[in-house]
């Protein structure tokens, strides 16, 4: 069965056209959506995409439990191997948190603009991270039992979603079923990812130019649809052109997740921490005195030396 799938993974990269209408199609729904604004549009399509997620990743996980290799998977996700742990590594698992944290990408200040007076925001930043943390928890129960079962890696990186797993699902019983919902599951968290990604980009143009927000989310969605297409086009056409030994796809994966977003982040909380006024802070946070010294130590020493210090390990 590994010829079955590799195969069809491999012609559809090699593809240009398919990669390009299915692209297209993306692009268009999640331009849809933003151009209905956040209420109608954002929060409406997230209201019910969230729930049906976590309701088939429970399912997928109960399913994991029954695979007989479920403390396998326990063992795996839970068992630090020290060892292993060196500049490179503490970057890219930086570069993961900012990532899955929505982190310098001007998504949680575009959000977060949006929020009442009466919402705290620490508490509301403390329910991000945990309900994220346990999503990425039961993602992880949910494919590696299913892994592990059917005796296939566990760090072939995008390999394990679209070659290995069809394969794991084709050997279950009820795998048809169960593999339609996952890549249901995955295509709901790449719709919400890129409704965020899209949002603060229209945002700002909605507030710095007089374009209504249907052009704007128009402009800035024709915008990521041409790096996409670039992107698709690496891994065919222009899979020969290289930059630093890079495709444009590798090439833009590399520079956003372990460049720019730290730096980003950095920018933010510097921002935060020395140049806004100490009583808006203050009015924002809603910390107690000794809360606010505390915090203003980690914001304005600790948290910037503490990712300019991860920065520098993983380039040296």
């Amino acid at each position: 069965m590994l010829t079955a799938s590799a195969p069809i993974f491999s012609g559809m990269l090699a593809s240009p056209g398919t990669l390009l209408l299915w692209h297209t199609a993306f692009m268009l729904l999640v331009v849809g959506i933003v151009a209905r604004g956040v209420t109608q549009g954002i929060e409406s399509a997230v209201r019910s995409m969230m729930p049906a997620l976590v309701i088939l990743m429970l399912i997928l996980v109960g399913y994991g439990m029954t695979t007989g290799h479920f403390g396998e998977a326990l063992s795996f996700m839970f068992s630090p191997d020290w060892a292993a742990l060196d500049g490179g590594v503490v970057l890219a698992a930086m570069g993961q948190a900012f990532f899955t944290l929505s982190l310098g990408m001007g998504i949680m200040m575009a959000y977060g603009s949006y929020l009442g007076e009466d919402v705290n925001l620490l508490s509301t930043a403390r329910t991000v991270i945990i309900i994220d943390t346990s999503i990425a928890l039961l993602a992880g129960l949910a494919i590696f039992p299913i892994v592990f079962a059917n005796g296939m890696s566990a760090g072939e990186g995008p390999g394990l979603i679209f070659v290995t797993l069809p394969i794991a699902f084709g050997n279950m019983t009820g795998g048809v079923v169960l593999g339609l919902m996952f890549f249901l599951l995955l295509t709901f968290a790449a719709l919400t990812s890129a409704i965020s990604l899209l949002e603060p980009t229209v945002e700002m143009l909605e507030e710095r130019t007089r374009l209504p927000r249907l052009t704007a989310t128009i402009i800035s969605g024709l915008a990521v649809w041409l790096l996409g297409v670039a992107a698709l086009l690496s891994f065919n056409l222009w899979s020969e052109v290289l930059f630093m030994g890079l495709n444009i796809f590798d090439l833009l994966d590399t520079f956003t997740a372990k460049i720019l977003l730290p730096l980003t982040g950095l920018g933010a909380i510097v921002f935060v921490a020395w140049c806004l006024k100490r009583q808006s802070v203050e009015e924002e946070l809603g910390l107690s005195s000794t809360g606010l010294k505390v915090w203003n130590v980690i914001g304005r020493y600790v948290a910037p030396i503490g990712v300019v210090a991860v920065f520098i390990a993983g380039f040296i």
